[in-house]
C-alpha cells in the first residue's frame, strides 16, 4: 500500500472501500522507534556493499521518508546507504553495489490523471543502461506496488522479462461493499507451511537464526516470471488481480485476473549480476497510519520476519547468500 492513503485520505482498506476520510496529513508516517532484532551485523559499520536508494524518479519511498527504516535496517548490517538523484546510466549507478528502486512515478501528478496505461516512470536509455550495469555485475532491487506503480515500472521489470501487472492482487472480489470491504481487509500473508514461500536460499538465510517462515505483504501487485527465475513469493490459492481504470476505484464489473500462484518476490540472475524483483513496497517499511497510528509494515503484526527478508534478499543480491538446490519453475 502507499499513495493511496494520502490521495484518498482514508485509515485503512476496508476504509478505503468504505468510503470513510481523514485529514491527509496524519495518514502515513515513518515509525523511527521501530528496531530490528539484528543477531549480529554482517558487516562492520559502513564497510558494507553501498546500497543506493533511487530518488530521481519521483519516488514515493525515500530515504528520509518512508524507507527510513529500510535504509537504517541495512546500515545496523553495516552496509552503506546513500540516496541516487542522478537519471540511470552509466556514471550514476557505477559507484552502487546494489541500486533499490522503490516505487517510481513518471511525475508528482495526481494518481487519477495518469494516462492509461499508466506512462514509464523510466526513459528507454536509462533502461538500456541499468540492463547493461546488471548484466556486467550490478545489483538490482527493483520494488513496485499496486497500480499505477507497477505500471510506471513495467518497462525495467520487462528488460529483464518479468511481466509487472498494474493492477491490485486481492484476496477475491465481491460486488457488495460490505462484503468486498472484509475481503479487502484480510491480511496476505506468506507461508512455508502452506508453499507460499517457495524454498529458497533467501528464505533459509544462512543460519538458523536467519530463516524466514513467514511474510506479511500489504496489497501490492501480481507479476509473472521468465524461465530462470526464482520465486521466492507466490500468491495464495483464490487470489485474482483487479484492474480498475483508476487507481482504488472498484466497480462490479471491475475486470479480474486470477493470480493464485504469481508472484510477489523473486530474483533472477542475469550476466555477471542479480536482480531482485517485489510486488509491495509497504513490507520493507516501518509506518504508523491514520489518527490512531496503526502499524504498518514491519512494524506490524504477522510481519516480524519481513525485516529478515530484506536482510537475506541484500544478502544474496551480494552474493554472501546462495541457493544450493534448483528452484521450481516460475508460474507464468
Amino acid at each position: 500500500m502507499s499513495k493511496a492513503a494520502l490521495k484518498m485520505a482514508v485509515p485503512t482498506i476496508a476504509g478505503l472501500i468504505l468510503g470513510s476520510s481523514l485529514p491527509v496529513a496524519a495518514q502515513q508516517i515513518p515509525d523511527r522507534d521501530y528496531r530490528a532484532p539484528i543477531l549480529a551485523p554482517t558487516y562492520a559499520k559502513g564497510t558494507g556493499p553501498v546500497v543506493c536508494l533511487d530518488e530521481a524518479h519521483h519516488n514515493f519511498h525515500t530515504l528520509e521518508g518512508r524507507y527510513w527504516s529500510f535504509g537504517e535496517l541495512l546500515r545496523r548490517d553495516g552496509h552503506s546507504v546513500r540516496p541516487l538523484r542522478g537519471r540511470l546510466k552509466a556514471a550514476t549507478l557505477a559507484p552502487c553495489a546494489i541500486v533499490v528502486i522503490a516505487n517510481a512515478q513518471p511525475s508528482d501528478a495526481d494518481w487519477n490523471d495518469y494516462p492509461s496505461p499508466t506512462p514509464s516512470a523510466f526513459s528507454d536509455a536509462e533502461i538500456r543502461a541499468t540492463r547493461r550495469w546488471v548484466e556486467r555485475g550490478g545489483k538490482l532491487w527493483l520494488i513496485a506496488d499496486h497500480m499505477p506503480l507497477a505500471g510506471a515500472a513495467a518497462s525495467l521489470a520487462r528488460a529483464f522479462g518479468v511481466e509487472f501487472s498494474d493492477g491490485f492482487a486481492m484476496p477475491g472480489f465481491d460486488a457488495d461493499p460490505q462484503r468486498r470491504a472484509a475481503i479487502f481487509s484480510q491480511q496476505t500473508l506468506f507461508r512455508r507451511s502452506d508453499g507460499t514461500l517457495v524454498a529458497h536460499a533467501v528464505l533459509r538465510g544462512r543460519r538458523s537464526g536467519e530463516t524466514v517462515t513467514q511474510v506479511r505483504s500489504f496489497t501490492g501487485q501480481a507479476f509473472r516470471l521468465p524461465d530462470g527465475a526464482e520465486p521466492v513469493l507466490a500468491l495464495p490459492s483464490g487470489y485474482v488481480s483487479l484492474q480498475p481504470l483508476k487507481p482504488w476505484k472498484f466497480h462490479a464489473d471491475t475486470p479480474q485476473i486470477p493470480v493464485a500462484g504469481w508472484s510477489q518476490g523473486a530474483v533472477l540472475r542475469v550476466g555477471a549480476g542479480r536482480a531482485a524483483f517485489f510486488g509491495e513496497a509497504a513490507m520493507f517499511t516501518t509506518q504508523l497510519q491514520g489518527p490512531d497510528k496503526r502499524p504498518m509494515g514491519m512494524n506490524a503484526p504477522g510481519a516480524e520476519q519481513n525485516f529478515q527478508l530484506a536482510l537475506n534478499v541484500a544478502h544474496w543480491l551480494s552474493g554472501r547468500l546462495d541457493a544450493d538446490a534448483p528452484s521450481p519453475k516460475p508460474v507464468r
